[in-house]
Order: structure tokens, then sequence, then C-alpha cells
């Protein structure tokens, strides 16, 4: 309370003048008017003597009391007239009184710069004692408020002894001193005036302050509370601080917390020791709940006080079974060094809460190994390095766990080295990574520590080597395995036969095929889709080796089961039927299969078979009339050249000759590449000499380039030297061979025979380059027979070169020509990526949809559609529709997908305000997807999302921080973190002052 005791009287500066020599009525009564108080009607009187008088002496004194009066009735401009008497009668002797009235006017104003200004001007010597100490005090209040503590003192001390003025500047001296810490001069001050009914409530807070600083805990709880009634709020706030920090010093939290709790902060807001103080009693008290509250408003400290809160913070997380906060928490406090113990408590935790909640910041391993160097003399080492040999399997990061297992030499090492290992190999085949799995095999099997996975790893060596085409290498693996004694106690070997069964059957091994395939469709509790394709690939055996009766039934029970292999059963079944000359039921059932398949890729060999069925039977006119529906359907087909060709053949046999020789003509205008061009030539030769008319034969073929009469026996011959190489194996010597008939016959007749197999060689001997050459000379023209392999094999090429300019027209070619299930899965699978990656994603999306409307994909492919379709639905801002494809991804993803859809769930939950369960989502792709930092980080940007939203600062700042640290490598992520992490500290500074922003 500011107490200023301000009384100006006049009549003390009041002295005789020219005027009272010549004194009026009118003037005495101003005057006394003026000591009356009644400044008012004084004014009136002293302005019109000053307007009427001749007089300049009483002009001038009537100009000063006017101005005078003006100033005590508050009226505006009062310190400008009073100015202008001091401007225009500079010798008159109310010239000092005026300043020292206008210093005091301001004064009164709160205008102490100006109050100040004119207080200089003044002669002190012509004042008396009264008028001193007015202008002493008044000037060491002006410079108690503008800060200037030397001059308030000086200034001060001169009226400490003044009855009027003694008792307020003893309490701004003693106010002073407590503003310095100098508790002594301000008690000696404050004391004086301790019985003053004008301080005695001010003075109250000041010594509760005092003895809690000076460590007298109980006084100031005394102190304080006396003076809570009677204390004006904010002081108040003060001192519910002063009687809960005592309390809280004298460790008696039960007593401190209402009093911490009621505390207002400076400004408004509180600093981490505040809310340090009230979270350390809420935890003293048991009540882990609130202390959490308090703890985690902490953010940015970095002091001893931080430690502290951190640390008792993750021990209120873990005592509410909140372990993945306490787990940030311990790792908050573990970084700092101001207490070793707590640092060294506080690393142990979080050690092993990385093991058993996984550690999307740090190896689980490094991090047990670190703490176990630091800390070697810990009783809790020995645990950890039991943690330690665990992590490596239960991490499941298998590829850092290998890193580092390779590094040590330690023998117990060995063994998990091998069950690593193993379960490396595993992760790359769920990721049809083939080729990388197989090494991984091969080490673990180098291993062998244990029988169980040396004997697990064989089979899944067998497998990749098989993926890879390798079916000699698969077939031996597979043996190794069935004659390895622990082979009966593993779960893989149940599945045995149905393995070998497809090793022989693309050796070409039919009979042994037959036999494997046979033995387990007879196994107990086999897998029922395995079941159901082993009926099929037995069928197909008993096909190869002519066994067409025993065929058929295998087909027929493979169309029983429902298989998504149902229209290839029915269609094997009834060529099965010509091979064994029923021609009527061949027709019977290609009839069938045409009305209950209409959309199957096996439709145009279908009528190709029956119409050349019909003419195996002498019905020409059936078979031309299947031909043309074959070739109105089917015109890209590669088997609309073999159907030109046998329409012809027929019309010829009925004598139909013109109508034969279009067709033969049509055929190699349209496919001069194709085998069956040459035959429709030398037909059409018949034709020619039939009607003779060999002239124009002769001048026909003329135009055929790949017709040249003289050359042709040389021409075949060049070739069959080079292929006889080619299917001896003999790579160079094939090489050489047809590079050679390339270059002597480039538009022979074998050209597109050569340029494939060219394609083929160059491409197992990885020479793309050399291959795509070749390939796109078989594409070049129009369908063939080559060409469907060829566009595969090419497509292949320019993905993997990332040439997508050539790589998508080439699946989209792929896509139509082939009738090839797999390679019609393979372009619509990759022509969904390519879109995708090109930010096509309406494309992306139709054919994703494409893959999945086929009955015959594969778990993986249905998986990869379903990806895309959910990341080209968030990329078209359809987050409903990316929810639900994420949503279908979650049962069967695996690797990098299996986070990704996790991400994305966590993501949505979020979306939702669902903090809680998007967390948790989280916390599984933390543990059992650390590997895949980005969306390791992306997770944890929605989780210090979801912190923020639950109010947790201190969790959402760590997380912020730990990716900043942590995912330097990810551009926007990083970007993304800065930009909440500043909305984070802004809110969080809203109430805590400690907060840098």
């Amino acid at each position: 309370m500011l107490l200023l005791f301000f009384c100006c009287s006049v009549s003390l500066f009041a002295q005789k003048s020219a005027i009272y020599n010549n004194e009026s009525q009118d003037f005495k009564k101003g005057l006394s008017l003026f000591h009356a108080k009644q400044f008012l009607a004084a004014q009136i009187i002293f302005e019109k003597l000053q307007s009427h008088s001749q007089n300049t002496t009483t002009i001038a004194d009537c100009t000063y009391y006017a101005a005078t009066c003006a100033m005590h009735l508050q009226q505006p401009h009062a310190d400008l007239l009073m100015e202008n008497f001091i401007e225009d009668y500079p010798t008159n002797a109310n010239q000092n009184k005026a300043f020292f009235e206008v210093a005091s006017y301001y004064f009164q104003q709160n205008n102490f710069v100006k109050s100040l200004e004119w207080f200089q001007k003044m002669d002190e010597s012509q004042l008396d004692q009264k008028e001193r100490d007015q202008l002493y005090f008044q000037k060491g209040y002006v410079f108690f408020i503008t800060k200037d503590k030397i001059q308030a003192n000086n200034y001060l001390n001169k009226v400490v002894h003044s009855n009027q003025y003694g008792a307020q500047a003893k309490y701004y001296l003693g106010y002073m001193a407590y503003q310095n810490d100098d508790f002594k001069e301000a008690n000696k001050q404050f004391e004086t005036i301790a019985n003053d009914l004008d301080f005695k409530e001010k003075l109250s807070y000041f010594q509760a302050d005092m003895n809690f600083k000076l460590g007298k805990f109980d006084q100031a709880i005394a102190l304080g509370k006396a003076a809570l009634a009677k204390s004006s709020p904010t002081e108040q706030s003060e001192l519910h601080k002063i009687i809960g920090e005592s309390y809280f010093n004298l460790q008696q939290y039960d007593k401190a917390w209402p009093y911490l709790e009621k505390y207002k902060g400076k400004n408004g807001k509180w600093n981490n020791t505040d809310f340090y103080q009230l979270g350390y009693a809420f935890y003293q008290q048991k009540d882990y709940e609130k202390a959490i509250l308090q703890f985690n408003k902490i953010i940015d400290g970095q002091d001893g006080v931080a430690q502290n809160a951190y640390y008792h913070l993750a021990e209120s997380y873990w005592k509410t079974n909140q372990q993945h906060q306490a787990f940030m928490a311990f790792k908050s406090a573990a970084d700092m060094n101001f207490d070793i113990k707590i640092k060294e408590d506080a690393a142990l935790n979080y050690a092993k809460l990385s093991y058993e909640l996984g550690n999307p910041y740090e190896n689980v391993s490094t991090l047990l190994q670190k703490f176990i160097s630091q800390y070697p003399k810990n009783p809790e080492t020995p645990t950890v390095q039991k943690l330690l040999i665990n992590s490596y399997l239960s991490s499941k990061n298998y590829k850092e766990a290998l890193e580092l297992l390779e590094k040590t030499s330690l023998p117990e090492n060995k063994t998990i080295f091998q069950k690593v290992a193993f379960y490396r190999g595993l992760e790359l085949v769920s990721e049809n990574n083939y080729a990388a799995a197989l090494p991984w095999f091969e080490k673990a099997i180098n291993t062998p520590r244990d029988l169980i996975f040396t004997t697990r790893a064989t089979f899944w060596k067998a497998e990749s080597a098989f993926q890879l085409d390798r079916f000699a290498l698969a077939l031996q693996d597979f043996k190794d395995f069935q004659n390895n004694a622990s082979a009966k106690n593993v779960v893989e070997y149940i599945h045995l036969t149905y393995h070998l069964g497809y090793c022989h059957f693309k050796l070409k091994q039919f009979a042994l095929a037959a036999t494997q395939f046979q033995a387990y469709i007879n196994t107990p509790n086999a897998d029922k889709l395995k079941v159901t394709d082993s009926h099929l690939r037995l069928a197909d055996a008993l096909f190869m080796t002519a066994q067409y009766q025993l065929a058929i039934e295998s087909y027929n029970k493979v169309i029983e089961l429902q298989s998504v292999e149902a229209d290839y059963a029915s269609f094997q079944k009834a060529i099965c039927f010509g091979f064994i000359s029923k021609n009527t039921q061949k027709i019977e059932y290609l009839t069938h299969f045409l009305k209950k398949y209409p959309q199957s890729t096996l439709r145009a060999s279908a009528l190709f078979e029956m119409a050349n069925t019909y003419l195996t039977i002498n019905k020409p006119a059936l078979a031309i009339k299947t031909y043309d529906q074959l070739l109105l359907e089917f015109p890209n087909s590669v088997l609309y050249p073999k159907a030109l060709f046998k329409k012809g053949l027929a019309l010829y046999n009925q004598d139909q000759e013109d109508e034969a020789l279009a067709q033969f003509k049509k055929l190699v205008a349209q496919f001069p590449n194709a085998p069956e061009s040459l035959d429709a030539v030398a037909t059409a030769r018949l034709i020619y000499l039939d009607k003779n008319q060999v002239d124009v034969y002769a001048n026909w073929v003329k135009t055929l380039p790949f017709i040249a009469v003289s050359n042709a026996d040389l021409d075949h011959d060049s070739y069959q030297v080079a292929e006889k190489q080619y299917l001896q194996n003999n790579v160079k010597a094939a090489i050489a061979g047809f590079e050679k008939y390339l270059s002597s016959f480039p538009e022979g007749f074998h050209a597109l025979n050569a340029h494939f197999y060219l394609g083929q060689l160059y491409f197992n001997q990885a020479a793309q380059a050399k291959a795509a050459v070749h390939y796109e000379a078989v594409c070049s023209g129009s369908q063939n027979e080559f060409s469907e392999e060829a566009l595969f094999k090419l497509s292949q090429i320019y993905l993997t070169n990332n040439q997508h300019q050539k790589s998508i027209p080439t699946l989209i070619r792929l896509e139509k020509e082939t009738n090839t299930v797999p390679y019609l899965i393979f372009a619509q699978s990759h022509l969904m990526q390519e879109y995708y990656e090109n930010k096509d994603f309406a494309n992306a999306v139709v054919y994703a949809e494409k893959v999945l409307a086929n009955s015959k994909i594969s778990t993986a492919d249905k998986t990869n559609a379903q990806v895309f379709i959910a990341r080209a639905a968030f990329q078209n801002q359809e987050e409903s529709k990316a929810k639900q494809y994420y949503a279908k991804l979650q049962p069967t993803a695996k690797g990098e997908l299996g986070a990704e859809a996790l991400y994305y769930e966590a993501y949505f939950k979020n979306k939702e305000g669902l903090f809680e369960l998007s967390n948790k989502a989280i916390q599984k792709l933390s543990k059992d997807f650390s590997g895949y930092k980005y969306f390791a980080a992306k997770g944890l940007i929605v989780m210090a999302k979801n912190y923020h939203g639950l109010k947790d600062a201190f969790q959402a700042t760590y997380i912020l921080e730990a990716v900043l640290q942590n995912f330097k490598q990810f551009d926007d992520v990083m970007l993304e973190a800065k930009q909440i992490l500043e909305i984070v500290k802004l809110d969080a500074g809203q109430i805590n002052s400690s907060i840098q922003k």
C-alpha cells in the first residue's frame, strides 16, 4: 500500500510583496479564500483581477495564484498555466514556489519523470524544513519508483526522522533492503514501524517471507497464516507459496500441498520448481496420478530439480502401470549428471523397460551392453546380461542384432547367432526376398548349435532355392532335410512331400512328382489348400506321363474341391479325352468349359482346341466357325496366327482356294515372323500352282523379306548350329552362334527365335542391357509365340532400372496379351505400383482393384494391392477409404507393410481423439517393428500429438526432441517434429515460466 501524505500549504510560501502596499479588498478576499482552501472561488477572483489590473506586480501575483488554484483543483492544463507564469515572470518572487508547485503537481499525477525534472530546478536554500522534508521524500520516492536505489536511499534517509514522512521513508528503505536480500537492514527498518497501523498488515507479508528466506520455516508459517486474511489477492498467492514451501522444507508434505496448490504464480505462471514441489508433495502422499499432472509440466529442465522431477515422474508412471511413459521419464533422468545415484538407477530402469517394451530410438542390445560397460558393479548387471541375450530374439530386429553378433566372439553368442540368422532368413522370406534370405539360412546351417534350428534352416534354404528357380539345389536340400533325424520334430516336416513334388515337377521328373503329390494328399492334417493344389499337380504329372485316364480322375477331384484352378482342370480334362481318342467327349467338355468359365484366360485355347478337334472328326464347317469365333474374340492372342493358318488349311481342304489364299496372305502380312507364316507361304504356293499363277506367286514372294529361296537352306543351317549349342546349354557358343546368325540374316526366318534365345541367354548372365535389345526385337512386331515371355522379362529389366517411361507401356501390353495368370498378376501389380510412384493415384487404384478381383492371387499379392489402395486413398484425402484398407492389412501384413499398417491405425485413432488407443498401436509398432525406422519415427510424432492432446507436455516434448535427435535422415519427419514441438512448447509456456520459447 502506497501511503503518501502530501499537504501543500501555500500560506507557508506567502511573503509580503509590493501588492500589499496598495492592496485591494478583492485581492485580500482572494488570498483569504485561497488560505481557506476554497480554490475555485479564489481562482475566479484572481483571474478577474488578472484581467482588470493595471499593476504589473498584481497581475503577476494573480497569475501565480490562479495557476496554483488550477493545480489544486486538478484542472486540465494547470501545468501549462504554471509554466506560462514561470516563463512570463522569471524574476517574480514566486518563481521557486512555482517550480515546487509544478513538481508536486506532476508527482500527484504519477508523472515521476516530469516531476523529477522540475524538482531539479528548485533552490533548496529558499525552503523551510517542512518544505525540504516534502521535497526530499518526494524526490526519494521518485528515485524509488524509477529504480535508482542509490539516490532513493540518499533522499529517503534525509527524512527518516520526519514526523510526516519518516514512517513512509523507513518502509521504502526497508523494502529496498528486502529486495536486495539484506534482511538485517530490512528488519531494522520494519521493526521501527511495526506498530504503525498504516504498515502493520503490509509488513506481515514481508516478515513471513524474510523468515522463510532465513530458513525459519515455523515462524514463516505462523506469520504467513496470520497475514493471509488481511492481504491482497496477489499477496495471498505469495503467502500460500511461503507457507506451502515452508511445510515442504519441513517434510510435512500432507500440509504442504493444499497451500502449494493455491499459489497463482508470477504473472499467472509457475516455474519448474513450483511444479516439482507440488508434484513431490503428491508423490509423498502416494497420490501418483496428481503427482504426474505436476511433474509432466516440467520440460526443458537442465538442473537438479528437473532430474529429480523426471525420476519421480518415472516412478509415478511406473506405479500407475504406465510403463511406456515411465520409460521416457527414466531416460530423461538418466541423461543428467546432477545426482549420480539417480542417474544410475534411472539408466537401469530405462534399459530394463527398453528390453520389455522395445526402443524406437536406440538398439536395445546396444543399450543393454552400454549399461553393462558403464555400471559393471551394479547389483542388477547380471540380470541385464541375461536380458541382453534374450533381446536379440525378442526385439525381432534381426538385422541389427546380427550386425552386433558378428562383431562378438563369445561362445554363448554362437547359439544366439544361429537362431537370429534363421529368423532373419524367415523375415526376408516373408518379404519375398529369397535371394537375401538364402545366405542367412546357410549361416544358420553352418553354425550347428541347435539341431532343431539347423534342420529348419535346411528346409527354408531349400524353399528359397526353389523360389529362385534353382530346382536341383532345392531338391537336394529338401532331401537333406528329409534325411535329418530331427526333421519329423519340426513344423515344416508335414509339408515336405508337397515341396518334393514341386521340385520333381519343375525338373520334369513327372513320375517322381506324382508319387510325392500323392503322398502329400494322403498325409493326415495336411493343409487343405496345398492338398487341392497337390491334386492338380498330380493330374498334371499323370498327364505328362500319358496316364490320361488317371489324370482325368485327378482333374475331376480338383473341380470337385472348387479350386481357383477349376477352369484349368476342366480344360485339361477335355484335352485328356482327346489323347484317348474320345473326341466327342472332348468337344462336349470344351463346350461345357466355355459356358461355365466365360472369363477364363484359357478361353482362347479352348476355342482353338475345339476347332482343331472338329477338323480331326471331319467337321470343317464347325471348325471354321470356331476359328472365326476365336479370331473375333481374341485379336491379340498368340493363337491368332495359328488360327488364321488352321482356318486357311480348312478352307483349302474344302477347295475354297481363294478364301484360303486370303487367310494365308493376311497371316503373312500381319505376322511375318510367326512360324506359321512359312507354312502359309508354302500352302499358298500350292494354290498358285493349281491356279497356274506361278508368276503371281513369284511377285508376291519377292515382297516377303523372310523368303529368299536361294538362301533358305543357308539360313536354316546357320540357325540350327546356334540352336544346337543352346539346347546343349553351351552358353558362350550359343550366344556367338545366334549373334552370327542375326548378323548374316537380320531378317531371316529364324530371326525371331534367335532374338528371343539371345535375350534369355543374356538375361541369365545378368547382362540386362544386351538382353533388353533382343527382347525389344521380339516385341517390336505383332504378338508371337515368344512375345509373352519377352514382355515379362523386358518389364523386369525396365523396373529394375527405374525406366518408368518404358516399363508402363510394356506392362500394359503384357497385361493385354498374356494368357498366363502369374504374368497377368505381375503386370497388374507392377502397373499399380508404377502409377502410384508417378502420383497417378486413380490408375493405381484401378489396377489394385484388378489384382483384388483375381481369385488366383496369393496372400502377398492381396496384401500388396490393399496397401496401394490405402496409400492412394490417403494421398487423395479419402481418409475413410484409406482407414478401411489399412485395417484389412492388419491380419496379414508383415515386415515394413506391417509397420505401415500399424502407423496408420495410430494415425486415424489420433484423428478421432482416441489418444490412448492410438498410443497402444504405436507401442506395438515400436516393439514389433523397430527396425523400420521411417514408420517408427512417424509413429512417434503421432504419439507426441497424443500426449499433447492428453495434456502431458513432458512426454510430448521428450518424444519430439528424441525424434529430432535420432531421425535426421528423414526430412519430412524433422520438419513435422519441429512444427509440433513449437506448438507444444507454446502451449506449455502459457503456464510454465521456465520454458524457453
